[in-house]
């Protein structure tokens, strides 16, 4: 109940925030960019303007006053009463203080109702967000139900939410790598951690920010596929290229299929991810994605609300250059390029010209720079606050926004404003960075052709077909045929993509999948409007071809989400008691703090219980950027321990509290474990189970005398 106060304050506050100091915010459903009537409900930019803008500085607020009372007693209570209490009555101060201005916007009803298609639209993307974060994470009958597609990545997850809900893990530190700083990006653990905290059952806590971060994405890149197109249809048909991504996968899995096996068996009973590049059989690509990266789908809306943002300023740079270049005196320049007497003569003339006129008009010109008085700082402070607050929610969504925002700022007006926002952003993560991480956030360095089999040019070119299918060309198609102002969105979009194709910030390069997913999402916006442009067409051939075309680029992507439901099927979920006698002595006997040696575990009843630990599973750390090839030899010198006092030592110089003997250890091929020596030095404070099924637990303080 406490829990779902928390998010109905944070959302109040965001409410009062957006209500105050953007009250234009409720008018960018009304008018497409080029003026076309919308008439789109204006919930769909408000609701997760007001999540954004308050859920994630109220986290920050509870983390960092937590964070300054660690060594309090009940800190984590207090913290979330004093900012829940100072949340709420900013909320309510900021909206008084709009009513006695009058500067509170009063919302009409009928601005507010959603068309039967968006109820419709609605209803949709809910079901699919509750069935897919539902079916993969959930409580039944007092087990806690886990994915067979998403355990691996919850291992850290969960141990993360359960180190925060349960201990006290300020200094914060890695669950699979306690000891040392934090790289990975936690903060939606921690708001899931803390919601558990105070008094939201565990799934509740994980799915409910799961489910209002993706919808909100949903509906943002719904506004701006409509605002970008004057077409709702485009924002529609976006969402549902979005939500079942285009890949020629399928008709290769069809047509290997052996004569004998039925295609409806193999469509809909299937449950192994297909995939004919590299990863692409972990359901890299797919809604599984967005089930076992939650951080990620919620954090997806910022970016959007960043671009919705700051796009009316390209459009306007361009109307003003247009209007300046045929009523100046560079007509002649514009025309030059179009006579027959000496092209080639001409055609540098006209080059040359734009570049002139561009730098002279734009680049060198007041009105590309300054900003558009007190909402024009506004729109840049806020969107840098929260583009900069994201970094530790989802690193990846910061640095794909500021790539987008950057191609944006070239060809826009009020460039200073871009500036600023991206000086703050960066500024945060920054400061972020320096208070959480040792040394350097990121190691950047040049990598071509990120995870492509073959590097070379021709290479990479097959393995962006094989991931992406045809829906890059439908792109390029719209791109050729499109305005100005499209083409410089389009770039902008691409941004990312060849971002990730190019540059390597982690030791494992297979984490810019985020970044070109971004930019895939983003591209649906063009590849939607190809498709409604051929059906607007209204003949009968070319309706049926578009028909025809949707349904190949959303077919894998359909597919693959059957396959997400069947993989994750009851039968195939991992199933941990909520009473266990394991994870229930972890969490009441041990805080964030004490450093447990282990097997390296990825999920299981030890992580469950928030246990920090020394040497979890190496994948997750290892992409994090820590050393995880030095904590393996300490992992077997401690266990290979030949002697009390050898053991001894080891223990203090790693901090380790706890030391857990169980299966996993016996049965270890990368050392073998000297059980006699732990039970000679320290004593046993926990065992369950029998002979080499039974888990022991050795307290380092409690020394055998």
């Amino acid at each position: 109940m406490i829990g779902a106060v928390y998010l109905f304050i944070a959302i109040f506050f965001g409410s009062a925030v957006c209500s105050r100091l953007f009250p234009e915010l409720g008018g960018v459903t009304a008018k497409s960019y080029c003026g076309q009537q919308l008439k789109i409900s204006r919930l769909f930019v408000l609701v997760p303007a007001w999540v954004y803008t308050g859920v994630i500085p109220m986290t920050w607020c509870v983390y960092i006053l937590a964070y300054l009372l660690r060594n309090a007693e009940h800190g984590m209570r207090i913290a979330n009463i004093v900012c829940m209490i100072l949340f709420f009555t900013g909320g309510v101060v900021l909206y008084l203080q709009g009513v006695t201005a009058k500067k509170i916007v009063r919302l009409k009803k009928k601005e507010l109702l959603f068309s039967k298609w968006e109820v419709l639209f609605l209803a949709l993307v809910l079901y699919l967000s509750i069935r897919l974060f539902w079916t993969t994470f959930r409580i039944e009958d007092n087990t806690l139900y886990v994915g067979l597609s998403v355990f691996s990545d919850f291992s850290p997850h969960l141990g993360m939410i359960r180190s925060f809900s349960s201990g006290n893990n300020f200094p914060t530190s890695y669950s699979h790598f306690a000891g040392e700083d934090i790289k990975y990006h936690f903060m939606f653990q921690f708001l899931a951690g803390n919601l558990e905290y105070l008094g939201m059952r565990l799934d509740f806590a994980f799915n409910i920010p799961s489910l209002i971060g993706f919808v909100s994405t949903f509906s943002l890149l719904y506004v701006l596929g409509a605002k970008l197109t004057g077409k709702r249809a485009v924002g529609f048909l976006a969402c549902l290229l979005f939500a079942f991504r285009s890949s020629p996968s399928v008709f290769r899995y069809l047509a290997e299929l052996p004569s004998e096996v039925s295609i409806k068996d193999a469509l809909f009973e299937h449950s192994e991810f297909i995939g004919y590049s590299t990863h692409e059989d972990w359901g890299l690509w797919n809604l599984n994605v967005y089930c076992n990266q939650r951080h990620f789908a919620f954090s997806l809306g910022v970016l959007l609300l960043a671009v919705l943002a700051f796009l009316p300023l390209l459009y306007r740079a361009v109307s003003r250059l247009k209007s300046e270049w045929w009523e100046g005196r560079d007509i002649t320049i514009a025309k030059a390029g179009k006579t027959k007497e000496d092209g080639f003569v001409n055609l540098v003339r006209f080059i040359i010209g734009h570049i002139r006129f561009f730098f002279d008009h734009s680049l060198f010109y007041k009105e590309g720079w300054f900003i558009e008085g007190a909402f024009g700082l506004k729109r840049a402070v806020g969107i840098g606050l929260i583009l900069g607050l994201l970094a530790f929610w989802n690193g990846a969504v910061t640095i794909a926004a500021l790539l987008v925002l950057f191609v944006l700022a070239i060809v826009s007006d009020r460039r200073l404003e871009f500036f600023i926002a991206a000086v703050i952003s960066v500024v945060l993560s920054v400061l972020q960075s320096s208070f959480f991480i040792e040394g350097s956030a990121v190691s950047a360095s040049i990598y071509y052709g990120f995870i492509a089999e073959n590097r070379t040019a021709f290479g990479v070119l097959d393995y962006i077909f094989r991931l992406t299918g045809f829906v890059l060309f439908l792109v390029a198609a719209v791109f050729a045929v499109s305005d100005a102002v499209k083409r410089c969105v389009i770039l902008a979009f691409s941004m990312p993509f060849v971002f990730s194709f190019y540059i390597s910030l982690t030791p494992d390069v297979t984490v810019n999948h985020k970044y070109i997913m971004v930019s895939l999402m983003l591209f649906c916006i063009p590849a939607a409007l190809g498709l409604v442009l051929l059906w607007e067409k209204k003949r009968a051939a070319v309706r049926v071809a578009a028909v025809f075309l949707a349904a190949v680029l959303t077919v894998t992507g359909a597919f693959e989400y059957i396959i997400v439901l069947n993989r994750n099927e009851t039968k195939n979920n991992l199933r941990f008691s909520m009473e266990d006698e394991l994870t229930a002595w972890i969490r009441e006997n041990a805080t964030a703090q004490d450093i447990f040696l282990t097997s390296n575990y990825a999920l299981n009843n030890v992580v469950l219980g928030g246990a920090m630990l020394f040497d979890g599973w190496q994948y997750f750390a290892w992409s994090a950027g820590y050393d995880t090839e030095l904590r393996d030899i300490m992992v077997r010198e401690m266990y290979e321990a030949d002697s009390p006092e050898q053991l001894r030592t080891l223990v203090e110089q790693n901090n380790i509290r706890f030391i857990i003997v169980d299966y996993d250890n016996r049965v270890s091929m990368e050392y073998e474990v000297r059980e006699d020596i732990i039970e000679r030095t320290f004593l046993a404070v926990y065992s369950q189970g029998e002979g080499d099924q039974r888990t022991t637990i050795y307290d380092t303080a409690m020394p055998v005398k």
